[in-house]
């Protein structure tokens, strides 16, 4: 067989997004102080923005006025718009408008930026991603699974459901789980407080079979039955006190390094009320609302002095980047609107009756019903947060999956867990099978496995432990 070269020239169709609309994507997803921050920044750079109705007896720019502010946006350096760029192979969002032939922005931030940023887990994480692996397959899958950590550093998907939505392999998974647990912080990346122990003492080179079964047998360490935990172990008491040292200099929660402290009180980017006639009246908040215009006036007026064709070329530059601002910013406030009335709507019985009536509700299904691509309303509920009569909630809390037949949110059910516990009496503690019992006289049908594990991520005791509890002192 002959082995030959030989040039081929073809034709096809890709999708190139240009920097105004990659943009205009990030701009969908900033919280409202977020977005605040880069307003301000552009007012403060764009000569033609200005900050709600000029005055009526504003003076008339001069050259000198639009020269100074020349030197100042040169001065500012390139344009930056915070957040992380759209995914790679991710289809644009069908609300993020029409993208224009003029590039404008840089989009990589300067170093005093990324250094006044604080870096998120998901950040950190996604950073070592890219240098750990090029394989495509990997890295989608290992981007999933980091952003389904929890902020602890925990995976709280199960993987066998990450694969099968996923449609690539179990061994895939397990293959992306073990590169994610290579990263640090170390313990990142575990199904449970016993795996995460394991990644910590493996990396010192200190998991050995004592060491192994103390960790399956943690239940009794928190009992403090240390006679058990030296019988199954097979250590004397000094090894078994070495040993449960250096348990408690692992770190638990790897994950809450990143998580900084909450200074900030939630700030509702969408309002709630409930309508005289029993409907729900749903309103963006004016106070997380940008109010910025395009000064054209001012645009006039410098058109008629400037000279300099790079004074031209700037002011044109201006002219372009100010439409382009209040039109993206006009889209995201009806793209944001637009997707919290579908919420409310799907979960119409949540603000009648409260956490228990919450319905299962996915991205896809609301994405669907608004005619929207799924990573659009990704964007839109990222750091954002609506204000009802019961409370302000981030949008994501209004999204679960479902369990049991599928009739019933899964954050309905544990809520129903947690009032069945909250009522129970020291003599009649519920057993996980009792109350998996319990919600099926309540038309929900879950399996005692799934109780477990409701319970577990709602931190409550098992039912031997809260029985131990109320166990009067001798």
């Amino acid at each position: 067989m002959n082995a030959m070269q030989r040039l081929e020239l073809r034709q096809g169709q890709s999708l190139t997004m240009t920097p105004q609309l990659v943009q205009s994507i990030k701009l969908l997803q900033l919280s409202h102080a977020e977005l605040a921050a880069y307003v301000e920044a552009e007012l403060e750079r764009n000569p033609l923005l200005q900050e709600g109705e000029a005055p009526a007896d504003a003076p008339v720019p001069s050259l000198a006025d639009f020269l100074r502010a020349k030197q100042k946006a040169e001065a500012a350096g390139p344009r930056i718009v915070p957040g992380p760029p759209p995914t790679r192979g991710e289809a644009v969002p069908a609300s993020s408008g029409q993208a224009t032939s003029a590039g404008h922005g840089e989009l990589k931030p300067e170093m005093g930026d990324l250094l006044a940023q604080a870096t998120s887990l998901t950040e950190h994480l996604q950073a070592q991603l890219d240098l750990a692996t090029s394989d495509p397959k990997l890295r989608v899958i290992g981007e999933h699974l980091i952003h389904n950590l929890d902020e602890a550093g925990y995976v709280t998907e199960d993987l066998a459901e990450l694969a099968a939505r996923l449609r690539v392999a179990p061994e895939e998974a397990e293959a992306a789980l073990e590169l994610i647990q290579s990263f640090e912080p170390s313990g990142v990346g575990a199904r449970d407080l016993a795996e995460c122990l394991g990644i910590q003492l493996r990396e010192r080179d200190r998991l050995d079979p004592a060491m192994q079964t103390l960790l399956a047998h943690l239940h009794l360490v928190a009992r403090r039955d240390f006679a058990a935990l030296r019988k199954v172990c097979g250590v004397d008491e000094e090894d078994l006190a070495d040993m449960l040292a250096e348990i408690r200099r692992l770190e638990p929660k790897p994950g809450l390094a990143f998580t900084p402290a909450p200074i900030d009180v939630l700030v509702p980017d969408v309002l709630v009320r409930t309508a005289p006639d029993g409907s729900f009246h749903v309103e963006l908040n004016p106070d997380t609302l940008p109010r910025i215009l395009l000064n054209r006036t001012y645009y006039a007026e410098v058109a008629k002095v400037v000279r300099k064709d790079e004074d031209r070329n700037f002011l044109s530059d201006c002219l372009q980047t100010a439409s382009w601002l209040t039109r993206s910013l006009d889209q995201r406030a009806k793209t944001i609107l637009k997707v919290a009335a579908e919420i409310v709507r799907q979960q119409e019985e949540f603000f009648r009756q409260g956490v228990a009536a919450l319905r299962p509700m996915t991205l896809k299904s609301v994405a669907e019903a608004i005619g929207m691509h799924e990573s659009t309303i990704s964007r839109v509920v990222a750091n954002k947060a609506v204000g009802t009569e019961r409370g302000t909630h981030p949008m994501k809390f209004f999204f679960s999956a479902a369990t049991g037949e599928g009739e019933h949110s899964a954050k309905a059910v544990r809520h129903r867990i947690r009032q069945l516990i909250a009522a129970e009496s020291p003599a009649d503690v519920l057993s996980d099978e009792a109350i998996a019992q319990k919600l099926k006289a309540d038309g929900i049908q879950v399996a005692r496995r799934t109780v477990a594990k409701y319970r577990e991520a709602l931190r409550i005791p098992s039912s031997a432990d809260r029985r131990r509890r109320h166990r009067p002192k001798a």
